[in-house]
């Protein structure tokens, strides 16, 4: 194809894949679901799940070999700047006032389930090699599978305590603290399961500039970027130019390093220096709209690396059993941890479901071990699906947590159980 055939053809697709998003992230918010659920079904709609399936392979029409690069450039993009604003957002003023709560349910929520995701590659690895994994004992794939069935999604579960109005609340800012703990946890451990030796580096190697490269951003470009913007008359009258800059230099730098580019947009995130600890609101507004635009890309390259066709009977059993301990790993320890802090019964609950949520966060670090080829086309189906499953129905079981409980009288108001108390 010619230049121009390019250009025409990846035009096209992204009027078609922007059209479609729209309308099923639209469909997901009037069924009570966020809209990155539809969002994500974008890809599976539109890739050899689905259209692939019908004569003529309508999805290699539309997605033209020639196009596909130009469409994963601007995924990559998309993601960069998904991962800076989950970085500005994250208050670590707040995180680390927040108290033992916080703390303890964060640590217990992200290490427990990082425990069962590695017991189950250690004493199951026969699982995983009949979904066509060969490298099952390998340092990266350990961590990754640590990580898969460990991440809790962020921005899907802030757009979801806004949307069910328990924002303030004492389960929801837990809830919310608690999982921007675990996100600089996850990455952190995700990092390290990138295999080695990549540009030329070794491991030591590579873990030694990664340390340089966050120890120069704290110590030296964040003051610098603080004191540079901070000054009357500044070259930059918008800090806008600035975050992109320092998104794409970070993303760059980590590339460089043989990590992926989505770690130097969250780094970038942390560092881009705030006003009085709250993010510039025009940044954020800026960048929050280019990813909107963008991502909707990003869930059809995705969608194009998934086809549930080729799931068999060994794939139904992985999949049980990574949502059992994915499941079992978020809201067991989420629930107990936030009893043992003195929350009430209903406030544990809602934690521990909240902590369920996955969303786009995990389909990003699937993408990235896929990429670095940790893992493959079937195990990559799986955990996408985990992913769909336990984030689309932590709205529906918060509903069920929102239920008055006991009968209810005449005015509309719940009458108590005889003889029980919520403690």
């Amino acid at each position: 194809m010619s230049i121009a055939d390019v250009t025409t053809a990846v035009l096209g697709d992204i009027a078609v894949i922007l059209l479609v998003s729209t309308l099923l992230g639209g469909l997901a918010r009037r069924l009570g679901q966020p809209a990155v659920i539809g969002q994500i079904l974008t890809g599976v709609v539109l890739g050899p799940t689905l259209l692939g399936r019908l004569p003529g392979n309508p999805t290699g029409r539309l997605f033209p070999p020639d196009a596909l690069p130009y469409l994963s450039v601007l995924a990559q993009v998309a993601i960069v700047t998904f991962m800076f604003v989950v970085g500005y957002e994250l208050n670590l003023g707040s995180l680390r006032a927040s108290g033992r709560t916080t703390l303890s349910v964060a640590a217990v929520a992200l290490l427990v389930p990082m425990t069962l995701g590695a017991g189950m590659v250690e004493f199951l690895p026969s699982v995983f090699s009949a979904v066509g994994e060969h490298a099952v004992g390998s340092r990266s794939f350990v961590l990754f599978m640590a990580v898969a069935v460990s991440i809790t999604a962020l921005p899907v579960l802030a757009a979801i305590i806004r949307d069910t109005g328990i924002a303030g609340t004492r389960a929801g800012v837990v809830a919310l603290s608690a999982a921007g703990l675990m996100d600089i946890g996850a990455w952190t451990a995700l990092a390290a399961a990138m295999p080695g030796e990549s540009h030329g580096l070794s491991v030591p190697k590579t873990v030694a500039l990664t340390v340089v490269l966050g120890l120069g951003g704290v110590l030296v470009v964040r003051p610098l970027l603080s004191r540079w913007m901070d000054r009357p008359g500044g070259l930059f009258a918008s800090q806008l130019p600035v975050a992109i800059i320092l998104a794409t230099s970070c993303a760059w730098a980590t590339s460089q390093l043989g990590l992926h580019a989505v770690f130097g947009g969250f780094l970038a995130g942390l560092l881009m220096p705030r006003h009085d600890g709250a993010p510039d609101a025009d940044v954020l507004r800026a960048m929050e709209g280019a990813t909107d635009l963008l991502l909707p890309l990003f869930f059809v390259v995705t969608g194009l690396s998934l086809n549930l066709g080729t799931l068999d009977r060994n794939s139904a059993l992985v999949l049980l059993l990574l949502l059992l301990i994915s499941v079992a790993g978020k809201v067991v320890p989420g629930y107990l941890m936030s009893r043992l802090n003195r929350l009430e019964r209903r406030e544990s609950a809602t934690v521990a479901v909240l902590l369920n949520t996955r969303g786009l966060t995990e389909l990003i670090a699937l993408n990235v071990g896929l990429s670095a080829g940790i893992i493959h086309g079937r195990l990559f189906t799986v955990l996408v699906l985990v992913a769909l499953i336990t984030t689309a129905t932590t709205s529906p079981l918060l509903a069920l947590l929102a239920r008055p409980r006991g009968p209810v009288s005449a005015a509309g108001e719940t009458v108590p159980s005889a003889g029980r108390t919520e403690t």
